[in-house]
C-alpha cells in the first residue's frame, strides 16, 4: 500500500514538472536586463533561443517565379562564429507576389521593452531590396506593421520602437514575428537579405 502511494505521488510530481515545462515554452517571460535575445542562429538549427520554430513562406508556392527560402550562413555571418539567417527571395512574378520569413515568439512578454532590434544587411553581389516590412503579432490577433528602409550591403543594427508598429497595442503576449518582401515596394525584385541577433531592447 505504501509503495503504491509512493509511486502515485511520484507520478503526479513528474506530471507537474512536464506540464510546467510545456507552459514555460508557450509563455516566455522576459528576464531582467536591457535586452532579451530572441534568435542568434548560432547553433545552425531550429528552434530559436526561446524555443520557437521559424521558416520561410510564400503567397503562392505553386508559382515558381516567386518565393523565399531560408538557410543558415557562415560566410556572411555577423561576427567570427556561428551563423546568420540567409533569406533568398523573389517577388519577380507576373502575378501578385509577396513572401518572407516567420518566427514564433512563444507568447513573449515584451511589455517592459522599448524596441525590436535586429542586424540586417543585403548581399552586394547577388542584389537585395533596400526596404521590407516587419510584422509583430500577438495572441489577440493584433498585427503591427513597420517598414524597414535604407538597407545596405553592410551590417546595420535596425532598432524599431515598439510604439511605431501600427496596428498593435498589446506587447505582453507576442506570438509571431514576420518579415515580408512585397512586389509593390521591393527595390530589387530578387535578392538576398541576411538577418542576425533578433532581440528586444530597452532605451538607455
Amino acid at each position: 500500500m505504501v509503495k503504491r502511494m509512493f509511486f502515485a505521488v511520484m507520478f503526479v510530481a513528474m506530471a507537474m514538472v512536464v506540464m510546467a515545462g510545456v507552459s514555460g515554452a508557450a509563455d516566455v517571460k522576459a528576464a531582467a536586463g536591457n535586452e532579451f535575445l530572441i534568435a542568434d542562429f548560432n547553433t545552425g538549427e531550429k528552434p530559436n533561443n526561446i524555443g520557437g520554430d521559424f521558416g520561410a513562406w510564400s503567397k503562392d508556392p505553386t508559382d515558381f517565379t516567386q518565393g523565399c527560402s531560408e538557410s543558415f550562413d557562415t560566410v556572411n555571418r555577423r561576427g567570427t562564429t556561428g551563423f546568420a539567417m540567409k533569406l533568398d527571395y523573389s517577388v519577380d512574378s507576373k502575378n501578385p507576389a509577396y513572401n518572407g520569413f516567420w518566427m514564433f515568439l512563444q507568447n513573449f512578454d515584451a511589455s517592459s521593452y522599448d524596441n525590436l532590434a535586429l542586424w540586417v544587411k543585403g548581399d552586394g553581389k547577388i542584389g537585395y531590396t533596400t526596404v521590407f516590412k516587419v510584422e509583430l503579432k500577438n495572441a489577440s490577433k493584433q498585427v503591427g506593421r513597420y517598414y524597414v528602409t535604407n538597407i545596405t550591403d553592410a551590417w546595420q543594427d535596425i532598432v524599431i520602437p515598439l510604439k511605431d508598429f501600427k496596428g498593435i497595442t498589446d506587447f505582453s503576449n507576442l506570438s509571431e514575428l514576420v518579415i515580408v518582401f512585397e512586389d509593390r515596394i521591393a527595390s530589387n525584385k530578387k535578392g538576398v537579405i541576411y538577418i542576425d541577433d533578433i532581440r528586444f531592447t530597452k532605451n538607455k
